[in-house]
């Protein structure tokens, strides 16, 4: 027998060896779907206002969230910071100056000094005029946007890495509130860093609804696009992405019945063209975050009824 023979079958045995592998785990893997979280429980595609809709009122205020509710909305998409005294409330960037008339970082003011703040002081309309400035439009704390809006999901973005002093106290301070107001079962956690996710659901324990960082996304669509996705058990509830992935698609049918399977409910986010949102909703999308409710809801009325 030749070299070349021998290296073929040496191949070819791997080879056979490695397709019976896999067929083997596709019998003995059973992937676990998500349990049900009643907060993601809905029967049609969901609107999430992001930051209330911060392209027709000052993002993140009460003439946000109360416009965007008046709408019909299902709730909001919000990110959350600690003040200098270490209350929770709802705001975008880390610097101040982001839409009040403050300058510094959120941290450098206890509540009661931002409370002063302007918080529509920045935004302008498509006229170029600051109709909110002067109005008293203030920061909101996230006890504040709960209590108000009790029937409205509240998508609950960690902004703050796991490695800053404000990032290490957040998800305590977090689930403390949420367990104070009973609120467990009206809001998702969701946040880029997994650990940062990860340390909530220690308090949490699985009774909130949670969304996939970035390193979960990149291992779910690997899982995908391999063959090895029956081996894929997600640790969250919710992916909030956009339809790509840098250059890998997203929002195709195919990878949100993937999860949909799972249990596990797809939002999308920065989706502005038309075409594409009534794409996703026919393929399968559960929920889009967005700045413009006004128009998304009208496309979901049209697309898929009251």
């Amino acid at each position: 027998m030749g070299r070349k023979t021998k290296v073929a079958l040496t191949v070819g045995a791997v080879g056979a060896a490695s397709v019976a592998a896999w067929a083997a785990s596709k019998v003995v893997a059973k992937p676990i779907p998500r349990e049900d979280k009643e907060a993601l429980n809905f029967d049609k595609p969901v609107v999430l206002a992001y930051h209330g809709g911060h392209l027709e009122a000052p993002e993140n205020t009460l003439a946000a969230f109360s416009k965007a509710a008046e709408l019909g909305v299902h709730g909001f998409a919000v990110d959350i910071r600690l003040t200098k005294d270490e209350e929770i409330i709802v705001f975008h960037d880390e610097f101040a100056d982001r839409t009040t008339d403050f300058s510094g970082k959120i941290t450098d003011y206890t509540l009661s000094e931002l409370k002063k703040a302007d918080a529509g002081y920045r935004f302008e309309d498509e006229a170029g005029h600051y109709p909110y400035r002067g109005l008293g439009e203030k920061i909101v704390t996230l006890r504040e946007l709960l209590e108000q809006f009790p029937h409205m999901l509240i998508a609950i973005n960690l902004k703050d890495s796991p490695d800053t002093y404000e990032g290490s106290l957040m998800p305590s301070k977090l689930w403390g509130l949420l367990n104070e107001l009973d609120a467990e079962d009206r809001v998702a956690v969701t946040g880029s860093y997994d650990e940062q996710t990860d340390r909530f659901n220690l308090y949490a324990q699985n009774r909130v609804a949670t969304g996939a960082g970035d390193g979960e996304v990149k291992k779910a669509y690997a899982a995908f696009t391999s063959k090895l996705g029956h081996l894929y058990n997600p640790r969250a509830d919710l992916f909030r992405v956009s339809e790509k992935l840098g250059v890998f698609p997203l929002g195709t049918e195919n990878f949100i019945h993937f999860l949909k399977r799972l249990n596990v409910r797809v939002y999308f986010e920065d989706v502005t063209e038309q075409d594409s949102l009534i794409k996703l909703l026919s393929i399968g999308a559960s929920g889009f975050i967005t700045d413009r409710p006004a128009m998304v809801m009208k496309i979901i009325q049209e697309h898929i009824g009251e």
